[in-house]
């Protein structure tokens, strides 16, 4: 198989974690109602297990990246894989709200470490030129799992078949059985074989099919970097004077990705939308659109990113965050703007989103730390990102009715202007540069 292919295959196959962490995260909306009914649950304890992924999630990437810098990250890769299947199928069989919740948080374990884990492994692998596109397929598998998931739900809803919340949550065992597979014919890491193992030709034998322009210089930049770091990985070595700015830039656009309000409108949409006095029906067919204009708009960012590079993808998404955030406030608190521009206004973020924070973080996050602290920082980042999701997620909808969404949206509004600020004087450009190069820049 030329390079360039098995490169893709290699990340492609890990991305389908992505797609995994989309289709679980989205499928659970077509489940929910009927779980409520089914085992005639208070609100208080239908929340806790419709929630009990998102603790999971937490949990997962928090300390994803322990086993995956012990064992390697290929390991991890399949027991990401089985953790989904388990997951799915115990929730399409869960005998009670104790047993679904356990399976719930059991596949929210597999979206945390998946989120560590896959963008770490594509960029370890990857060649510098295109390493950004091929670290964004994991947001692109995002996407398209959600879609697929939307997609899956309505299918399996409009089927007439019994206990259908059941089969809802339980096609996912499918995929998730397919991607373990497809683990076996991936490769371990080259960089965590030097780490960890000092496998210089073994990884040499990776980078050689992966990235052969590159490989030399490769296997040589990390093993200087390996004789020039004087800690090994730890947690505590992340938060060590030589390395704090670069944790801080891993935690800080983890923040700013969250505090851009992506998670509220994801989550929210239409009941944003029937606040604005859009009828429950359009707000539903708006929310659709959501994933399909989210789609195309990674696709335009997976172009973009290897050709402008990360910073400018921020510039232009922390632009369009300002613009599009502002018009949704003043559709609120101005006067008499009609209630139909406000679709408008939020297809407009959703792109800004997907083009600029949605390609970048996971290809930032996974080049910021040097290869044998990788796992960790990785986790730091990703532990900032799902912290703050669920944190928002739980309090939108109190603030929303407490003072409207005009002023929540002004405060995201907010937010982007200082994410501006942070792009312009504090982010590094990474664009096709070697990791090591990236750290010893940074560093």
């Amino acid at each position: 198989m030329p390079s360039k292919s098995y490169v893709f295959f290699i990340s492609i196959t890990a991305a389908l974690g992505g797609f995994l962490f989309g289709f679980d995260t989205a499928v659970i909306s077509g489940a929910e109602r009927a779980i409520q009914e089914v085992w005639h649950l208070s609100d208080w304890m239908h929340g806790l297990a419709i929630a009990s992924a998102l603790y999971g999630t937490v949990i997962g990437a928090l300390f994803g990246g322990i086993p995956a810098d012990r064992f390697g990250r290929k390991k991890n890769l399949l027991w990401i894989g089985l953790l989904y299947f388990v997951s799915a199928l115990g929730s399409g069989i869960a005998w009670d709200v104790t047993s679904f919740t356990v399976f719930r948080f059991i596949g929210g374990l597999g979206v945390g470490a998946s989120s560590v884990v896959a963008p770490m492994y594509i960029s370890e692998i990857a060649p510098a030129k295109n390493r950004g596109l091929l670290v964004a397929l994991y947001q692109f598998n995002i996407v398209l799992g959600i879609v697929i998931a939307y997609m899956s739900n309505y299918l399996i809803g409009t089927a007439e078949i019994a206990e259908e919340w059941r089969w809802m949550l339980g096609v996912e065992a499918i995929p998730a059985l397919i991607y373990s597979a497809m683990i076996f014919r991936i490769p371990e890491s080259p960089r965590w074989l030097i780490a960890k193992h000092n496998q210089h030709e073994e990884a040499r034998a990776i980078l050689s099919r992966t990235d052969p322009e590159g490989a030399d210089e490769a296997i040589r930049l990390a093993i200087e970097e390996e004789k020039s770091l004087q800690q090994k990985g730890t947690w505590m070595a992340i938060f060590s004077k030589r390395f704090l700015p670069t944790t801080l830039l891993s935690v800080m656009i983890a923040f700013f990705n969250q505090v851009s309000g992506i998670n509220a409108i994801i989550y929210f949409a239409p009941r944003v939308f029937e606040m604005a006095g859009i009828s429950t029906e359009n707000a539903l067919i708006s929310t659709i659109g959501i994933g399909v204009v989210n789609l195309l708009a990674t696709f335009l960012g997976l172009y973009l990113i290897d050709r402008l590079g990360r910073k400018k993808l921020m510039y232009i998404g922390s632009f369009g965050y300002i613009i599009s955030l502002s018009l949704m406030a003043y559709n609120f608190l101005g006067p008499g703007i009609p209630s139909f521009w406000l679709p408008i206004f939020v297809f407009g973020f959703i792109i800004s989103h997907a083009v600029g924070q949605g390609s970048v973080i996971w290809v930032f996050i996974s080049e910021m730390f040097p290869n044998e602290l990788r796992a960790y920082g990785q986790s730091l980042g990703s532990f900032t990102h799902w912290i703050l999701a669920a944190l928002i997620a739980n309090v939108f909808p109190y603030f929303a009715n407490q003072f409207g969404p005009g002023y929540i949206f002004s405060f995201f509004a907010l937010m982007m202007v200082l994410q501006l600020l942070w792009v312009r004087f504090k982010m590094p450009e990474t664009k096709g540069k070697s990791l090591e190069e990236i750290h010893r820049e940074i560093n």
